[in-house]
């Protein structure tokens, strides 16, 4: 199975466009944090494509430093460097972008909690309703 779930911010604002063939696409990176323990944080960087109605959303809704779950799937590709050599790209296609708050007020002024999934089902996720979980302190997991 083929299936990856990833949580960041992007990196830079979306790149929008359409083939030759008419369909829209969508592309962009987000930065995702590993965490090892909590002093040391490492951030891996992925590639993000996306198709048709997802990304005429994304191409409209998504900028630079906004927090989104990828759900998808990875994709490599092979292409020749300008110095000659072949070299492999690891891309995620998305199926779903979830937009996330980002936290303490962002830039933009948008404060909301309950944002929209847009692409895929959601699995019936909770839009801003008590989800009845409680909140755990990270000290007490066992990993």
């Amino acid at each position: 199975m083929n299936r990856v779930i990833l949580i960041g911010n992007l990196t830079r604002d979306p790149e929008s466009g359409t083939t030759q063939s008419g369909v829209s696409y969508c592309r962009f990176s987000i930065a995702v944090n590993r965490r090892f323990s909590r002093e040391n944080n490492e951030t891996d960087f992925f590639n993000i494509v996306c198709w048709r109605g997802l990304a005429e959303n994304c191409g409209k809704i998504l900028q630079k430093g906004r927090k989104v779950c990828v759900v998808g799937a990875i994709q490599t590709r092979q292409y020749d460097a300008q110095d000659g050599s072949k070299r492999t790209a690891y891309d995620i296609v998305a199926d779903e972008v979830e937009f996330l708050p980002s936290g303490a007020g962002r830039a933009d002024g948008d404060n909301s909690q309950g944002e929209n999934n847009y692409g895929g089902s959601n699995g019936g996720s909770n839009k801003g309703g008590n989800s009845g979980l409680t909140p755990v302190d990270e000290d007490d997991l066992p990993f």
